[in-house]
């Protein structure tokens, strides 16, 4: 998932170092005339750190490893509001509810660089022939990161927002994007399941090569589903309940996995959230499907996930708690002290990690 900051972001003050200007992608990498699985590849386990391409994730994985990948595509969430109070505002559209309302976020024009954060029940958004009106903060009043206000919305609609997001929407975007991207920018070569708010970038670097590279080493790949909300998390909020599924052959792969000795790789925190939100008291994966609240920190590790693809987050993010979670304090440090003096790109475009912490817990 993507973090707003609208400059380059920063990395674990503990590692004691400063970023330089530029350290957030701007773009893509094919405006860098890279090839999308060509970004850089930061891999730090108990044996050091290693600097490659993503070209040779396969490299540092083993046969009977399994990979878990999310299917979410995203959709156009950002689009252009009038509100009846403070005239033109960006909305972006976080997840529909299971009532017919909708959660919303509202940022500053034009192009969605701040959060607007003093938004008022009874606020009226127009977007074309919908109208969006502001209930309460969600998922609770008093939101807003400054402790003042809210953040999120809930907000009842008039009219069909799904297909005016269609017809008129874009994709989420922040100022550190020196360009507005069109939506097929933003899919994985597994995005099959129309939902996401914002982009499941972890996997952005897949490609068809890089799978069939995986295969012919014998790292088995696996799929779930989970929709993500707006990103948050650099204001110290935790993620918001999304949407996931994690299916039955899915939930089988991993316990073979684990029963085996390989380590199960979640690409990206959707997919660490998706599985954990999966397993049972007795600590095996099992089908799950719905809502989930589910916030996997250092003092709630995961149970199941043994290895993380990720990109760079920002220190202030929730993200960033649950890869520590999955690598340890010490191991997280290391990869983004390491990553900053190499001058990796942070946010959805940019460069990525693999965390292969040393300890494998065994098997239930």
């Amino acid at each position: 998932m993507t973090t707003p900051a609208a400059h380059a972001a920063t990395p674990l003050p503990a590692a004691g170092h400063a970023p330089g200007a530029g350290l957030a992608a701007t773009g893509p990498p094919e405006q860098r005339g890279l090839r999308r699985d060509e970004v850089r590849l930061l891999v730090a386990s108990g044996d050091g750190v290693t600097h490659t391409r993503f070209t040779r994730i396969a490299d540092h994985l083993r046969p009977g490893d399994l990979v878990v990948v999310n299917n979410s595509a995203t959709v156009a969430g950002q689009l252009d509001a009038v509100s009846d109070r403070r005239g033109a505002v960006v909305v972006h559209l976080a997840t529909p509810l299971d009532d017919g309302a909708w959660v919303v976020e509202l940022r500053s024009a034009p192009d969605a660089e701040r959060p607007v954060l003093d938004a008022e029940p009874g606020e009226r958004l127009r977007v074309v022939d919908v109208t969006l009106t502001l209930v309460s903060g969600y998922p609770q009043d008093g939101s807003s990161p400054t402790g003042s206000g809210n953040r999120l919305w809930r907000a009842e609609v008039d009219g069909d927002l799904a297909s005016r997001a269609e017809r008129s929407g874009r994709p989420i975007a922040y100022g550190y994007l020196d360009r507005r991207y069109p939506l097929p920018t933003y899919q994985n070569v597994f995005s099959t399941v129309p939902g996401s708010a914002e982009m499941p970038s972890a996997g952005r670097p897949f490609t068809g090569g890089v799978l069939a590279d995986l295969v012919g080493r014998g790292v088995a790949t696996a799929t779930v589903t989970l929709h993500t909300g707006v990103s948050s998390q650099e204001a110290g909020e935790g993620p918001q309940p999304e949407r996931f599924e994690v299916p039955e052959v899915t939930a089988r792969m991993v316990n073979a996995t684990r029963a085996g000795g390989g380590r199960v790789v979640a690409v990206g925190t959707t997919v660490t959230r998706a599985l954990e939100s999966a397993v049972t008291p007795g600590g095996r994966v099992e089908a799950a499907r719905g809502w989930t609240e589910r916030l996997v920190t250092p003092s709630d590790p995961p149970r199941v996930v043994t290895g993380l693809v990720t990109g760079w987050h920002d220190p202030e993010a929730s993200h960033l708690l649950l890869v520590e979670a999955v690598a340890g304090a010490e191991l997280t440090e290391r990869a983004y002290a390491a990553a900053t003096s190499g001058g990796y790109l942070w946010h959805e475009f940019g460069d990525s990690a693999l965390l292969l912490p040393s300890l494998v817990p065994p098997p239930p």
